[in-house]
């Protein structure tokens, strides 16, 4: 036998096989955005048709204009900035408090006791609901487009931050603790990495609500903003700037959402979890 013949099985043995039903990701990527595109190649044709009338929904290629129309004189920049500073302030706010306030229930029982019932007590209250009697604590200038971003966001960061601590196994911190591990190094390595999947799920649930708050929230004697822009238009019958506004708040969602999926997937390197076939 030749060494051409030795080295030739291994080389085939050496070759990693993916296994079958995994997909490279960069193949399937472009699949997602199959149905967007053939859902706005559906409605230009729709309205070129006639179909769609134009003060009732303003065709893709319009509402491209009237974004770069917007775009190029400043006023879209100045509208995105100012919902921007909101709902990271709003998002930083309800975050933050909910954060802590989840971690104190869960991680004592005192805690427990004496925050977790009125939360939940108002859990059970709309928060956009509300608006009548913040106008009345705060206001109606920009803290009360705030305290609907904070209210928005802190539910679910709360939620999903108590309940990650509690379903964490407590075989596994009874273990730390045997092994010496003091009370914060039990706190870093168990309880934190055990409570991340919960609360990566409570942020993207958070900014979802912070942004559905901002929309309401900016209707409100607003004088700017995304909402404020879209008011505004409707009430000259402008169509593809509402239009425009509703698909910058829909993008402002995907784009947070796919940063936050970033971060879990890099915090979460450790964790495999189903995949789809």
């Amino acid at each position: 036998m030749t060494s051409t013949q030795v080295r030739a099985p291994q080389a085939e043995a050496g070759r990693t096989r993916p296994p079958r039903g995994s997909r490279r990701p960069g193949s399937t990527r472009w699949r997602r955005i199959i149905t967007p595109l053939l859902i706005v190649a559906l409605w230009e044709g729709a309205s070129r048709a006639g179909i769609l009338p134009p003060e009732k929904l303003s065709a893709p290629s319009d509402v491209l204009a009237a974004g770069w129309r917007l775009a190029a004189d400043g006023t879209l920049w100045r509208h995105l900035l100012d919902s921007l500073t909101r709902a990271v302030i709003g998002l930083a706010i309800g975050g933050g408090l909910g954060l802590a306030l989840g971690s104190v229930a869960g991680l004592l029982r005192l805690g427990d006791d004496l925050v977790d019932p009125p939360v939940q007590m108002a859990r059970m209250l709309p928060h956009l609901g509300l608006v009548p009697l913040l106008l009345i604590w705060v206001g109606i200038g920009e803290p009360l487009k705030i305290s609907l971003v904070a209210l928005g966001a802190f539910f679910p960061i709360y939620l999903n931050t108590y309940s990650g601590i509690r379903n964490i196994d407590e075989r596994l911190v009874e273990a730390a603790r045997t092994c010496g591990l003091s009370a914060p190094a039990r706190l870093f390595h168990v309880v934190l990495p055990g409570a991340l999947p919960s609360l990566f799920l409570g942020l993207r649930l958070a900014f979802g609500a912070g942004w559905l708050s901002l929309v309401v929230g900016e209707q409100v004697n607003a004088q700017s903003g995304l909402g404020f822009m879209m008011m505004e238009a409707r009430e000259f019958a402008q169509t593809d700037v509402v239009v425009l506004g509703l698909l910058i708040y829909a993008m402002l969602g995907l784009l947070s959402d796919l940063a936050l999926r970033t971060a879990e997937g890099r915090a979460l390197a450790w964790r495999r979890g189903l995949k789809a076939s």
